[in-house]
């Protein structure tokens, strides 16, 4: 049941980080895509990884690897928790505002070249 709630992100993340890359988008703009679908990736993969290492870290019983299991499942939740998500709104917000300002743009040169036409 935990698994079928981390496959969504990873479905949307995978053609974004793909069509991304085909489209060769520059600048920013893939910048900021890259970064929310690596994003959406990033959360179901790290959330895993902590789901293992925590359940090594429950079964080993040397000391020093159980804490070495036990900071890495303790990383790996982090970043699943707290950096994936962040930078998805990042990636997110970057992407929507680069997308406002170019049409914006587009629509002032459309605009100029009609007041320019009725004269």
């Amino acid at each position: 049941m935990i698994l079928l709630m981390l496959i969504p992100p990873f479905v949307v993340g995978v053609p974004l980080v793909v069509l991304t890359i085909k489209r060769r988008e520059k600048g920013l703009l893939r910048i900021f895509l890259l970064t929310a679908g690596a994003s959406l990736i990033g959360f179901p993969v790290f959330a895993a990884l902590h789901n293992l290492f925590y359940g090594l870290a429950e079964m080993v019983d040397i000391v020093i690897l159980e804490r070495i299991l036990e900071f890495l499942h303790a990383a790996f939740f982090c970043i699943a928790v707290i950096v994936c998500p962040a930078g998805f709104l990042v990636g997110l917000v970057g992407s929507i505002v680069l997308i406002v300002r170019k049409r914006r743009a587009r629509d002032r040169l459309e605009t100029k070249g009609e007041d320019s036409d009725a004269l």
